[in-house]
């Protein structure tokens, strides 16, 4: 009996033993686990996995727009009262999450960080298949040790901007690793916004409409100018069709990405976008938003601008791009700035009135071989002037592009006749 109590004996402390041994197991394989757990990660952890530093608490939507970009050394790019954004096109040496950033974007309202943006390899640059998925596999491989194996998920605001991301959550920030074809992106916003694919709140028309008026600026020189206007830097690419189309967007209100609209307006590599295609993809996005857009085929006429511009509505504006003429313009915008004597000024557009028309340059295109256009350019016309017969125009060209003038005569010998416009 004895024997047998003690073999009972033996047996519990031996099952004791190693029920102590399997907790013990356990413990230390969740201690280890719990670095790449969301909730026991630090932002110092999430810095240097960026290798940028972002964060320098728990949350970026709590900091000052112009502390977190005065710390990452991104420039402002665009300011307006309640909008604000910065954006850096990194030299070829520096590398985010592990692979070279091409354009790292910031963006902010009423004075807080409000959405992070950053983009790898991607067609606007002359990326290839293979670049782009090993910058998704490096980001993926420098991620996860941080935040774990993240979740599949759906992300976008209407049928042509959808796509499946990775998501990672980490204290009410979502962090989503973008792969669509043709392109490799990270966006940072509130977990709630991504719970919503990135559609914020709509503001009524009524509201809209009084909001768009109030941004008509009205000078003593007979200029009408809509202000309030975003600035996006295309930078060294040829995406000015979805950088002015977000721009208007952003004007509206309406959450954009210039490589986002470029992916669903089929931007070729380098530059090159289909008009309507991408009308196609901002007016689904539009729609989800509760807005429309519409094209108008017309002459360009200052009357018909100025129905426009009086409501605080801007022109999408379609042109065959002539350097000559684009230099012309640029020196005379900048004469324009310091004139006092608007009469005198009469006399010096005169030699303006007589420009011949731009003719449409062709080319094959180098993958399909089929002939494209290749001056053409998108641009916002954003204003104009009755008396001296002007239009303000705006470019996806960084701050100083933000508005420029050219006389009717100029702006009718360059323009395809091709419009685009909200509509009430």
């Amino acid at each position: 009996m004895d024997t047998g109590r003690k073999g009972r004996a033996t047996q519990f402390v031996t099952s004791g033993g190693f029920v102590l041994f399997v907790h013990l197991v356990c413990f230390v394989v969740a201690s280890a686990s719990a670095l790449a757990i969301p909730g026991f990660t630090k932002f110092q952890d999430l810095n240097t996995a960026f290798g940028v530093p972002l964060w320098q608490g728990d949350s970026l939507w709590t900091e000052n727009e112009r502390d977190v970009a005065k710390r990452l050394g991104w420039p402002e790019e665009s300011r307006t009262s309640t909008l604000g954004s910065y954006r850096l096109y990194p030299k070829e040496e520096m590398k985010v999450l592990g692979t070279r950033a091409f354009s790292l974007a910031l963006y902010a309202e009423k004075g807080r960080v409000t959405q992070v943006s950053m983009v790898f390899a991607n067609r606007g640059d002359y990326a290839k298949k293979s670049d782009m998925d090993r910058a998704a596999q490096a980001i993926e491989a420098t991620l996860k040790p941080v935040l774990g194996d993240g979740t599949q998920s759906w992300f976008g605001q209407s049928r042509n901007v959808r796509y499946k991301v990775r998501r990672w959550n980490w204290k009410n920030h979502a962090i989503l690793l973008e792969t669509p074809e043709p392109y490799v992106g990270v966006r940072i916003m509130p977990s709630d916004l991504a719970d919503k694919e990135g559609r914020g709140e709509m503001i009524s028309y009524q509201e809209l409409r009084q909001t768009l008026a109030q941004r008509v600026q009205r000078r003593s020189n007979g200029d009408v100018v809509i202000g309030e206007m975003p600035m996006v830097n295309q930078g060294p690419k040829g995406y000015c069709v979805p950088a002015t189309w977000e721009r208007y967007l952003r004007y509206l209100g309406i959450q954009a990405d210039m490589y986002v609209l470029a992916m669903a307006g089929g931007t070729r590599t380098g530059g090159g976008t289909s008009s309507e295609q991408m009308f196609e993809a901002v007016s689904s996005l539009a729609r989800r938003n509760g807005r429309r857009f519409e094209e108008i085929n017309e002459p360009l006429t200052i009357p018909g601008l100025a129905k426009l511009i009086d409501k605080g509505f801007p022109v999408m504006w379609g042109i065959f791009f002539d350097k000559e003429l684009e230099k012309k313009i640029t020196l005379r915008s900048k004469d324009r700035a310091n004139v006092t004597d608007w009469n005198a000024w009469l006399q010096t557009l005169a030699s303006a009135r007589g420009v011949g028309k731009v003719a449409k340059e062709m080319k094959p295109d180098p993958q399909t071989g089929v002939p494209t256009v290749i001056n053409g350019h998108m641009r916002m016309i954003i204003g104009y002037n009755a008396k001296t017969k002007e239009i303000a125009m705006t470019d996806s060209w960084g701050e100083q592009f933000k508005e420029r003038w050219l006389t009717v005569e100029e702006a009718q010998a360059m323009s395809q006749d091709k419009f685009w416009q909200v509509r009430w």
